[in-house]
């Protein structure tokens, strides 16, 4: 499929490329966390003000999960309960943190006029498949068993990320289904990464390789994976889970220059094959990742807002 970047996205790539950055495949996991982190002041606005922003520790299969909660001053609250979203950043599942989505939270948080809960889930190698996803999935229930505690509305809470994140919002909305909850109103995916198989015509088109290159999704993916046969594990990948039925409402965000591009818009049409809601929304001239660069991007603006449109709705 051609792929044209919009003037802007070009500008910013261009950009990136002349920085001189090393490719994330040539460094250790330890030196590509601290090159992610340091493009955050560049790219990411300036964020809304919020009410407040509160460290969380939740406990989790190995020890204790941070987790970040951040109150818009306008939030909608029925009996004193507010929605809520479980974010889960992106990064490879190898790099970023609460701070490397510290403004999309922010943003999300503002535009939804709900709460939003970031979770530190453990990072690979140092903790393989499928230890991001038991993170995720148990920080997930403990917020809806103490949903009370913590001031959310229960019947609305909803799971959404970018990229990994949104690998493993998908794949929490399956394990809610599959193990009795708890029960979800949406999934917010944001150019999710669903299928480790990797044999998307998107995944050889030499216009997607941006920023996020097929060398490093495979260098992600060896740092993640524990052997060749995870690829086929609906925890890893949600697209090998035959039933997509009874899932929550989707969100579903891609963009043109992704090389993860083709899998997410086949999961979107697999979930509407499958009875479930789906607002699916393509950025044909971003590339991905674009969502954080909102400082530079104005379309990473215009996204955020739209989601928090979509989460208004639920």
């Amino acid at each position: 499929m051609p792929v044209t970047l919009d003037p802007d996205a070009s500008a910013v790539l261009n950009v990136f490329r002349d920085a001189g950055r090393p490719p994330y495949e040539t460094l250790t996991p330890p030196e590509a966390r601290e090159w992610y982190l340091k493009a955050r002041p560049v790219a990411n606005p300036e964020p809304p003000e919020l009410a407040s922003v509160t460290a969380l520790t939740i406990p989790g299969p190995a020890g204790a999960i941070p987790a970040r909660l951040y109150t818009p001053k306008t939030l909608r609250q029925q009996d004193g309960l507010s929605p809520c979203l479980v974010f889960f950043h992106g990064g490879g599942w190898v790099i970023g943190d609460l701070d490397s989505h510290d403004v999309v939270c922010r943003f999300l948080a503002y535009e939804g006029e709900m709460l939003v809960i970031s979770v530190d889930y453990r990072l690979a190698p140092e903790h393989k498949f499928p230890a991001a996803i038991d993170d995720a999935v148990a920080a997930t229930r403990w917020i809806a068993d103490n949903a009370v505690q913590l001031n959310i509305d229960a019947q609305h809470l909803v799971v959404g990320g970018d990229s990994a994140g949104g690998n493993l919002s998908a794949i929490v909305a399956i394990d809610a289904r599959e193990n009795g909850g708890p029960k979800l109103a949406g999934q917010l995916l944001i150019y999710p990464a669903t299928d480790f198989r990797m044999d998307h015509p998107s995944h050889s088109e030499p216009e997607t390789s941006c920023l996020l290159t097929h060398n490093v999704i495979r260098w992600f993916a060896d740092h993640y994976l524990n052997s060749p046969a995870d690829i086929e594990n609906w925890r890893a990948s949600p697209a090998r889970m035959d039933n997509l039925r009874g899932l929550p409402p989707a969100y579903v965000l891609t963009a043109g220059a992704d090389p993860l591009r083709d899998e997410g818009d086949e999961y979107a049409k697999r979930l509407t094959d499958a009875g479930v809601a789906v607002s699916y929304k393509s950025y044909p001239g971003q590339f991905h990742g674009f969502i954080t660069m909102g400082k530079i991007l104005p379309k990473a603006n215009t996204a955020l807002n739209e989601m928090g449109g979509w989460l208004k709705s639920l």
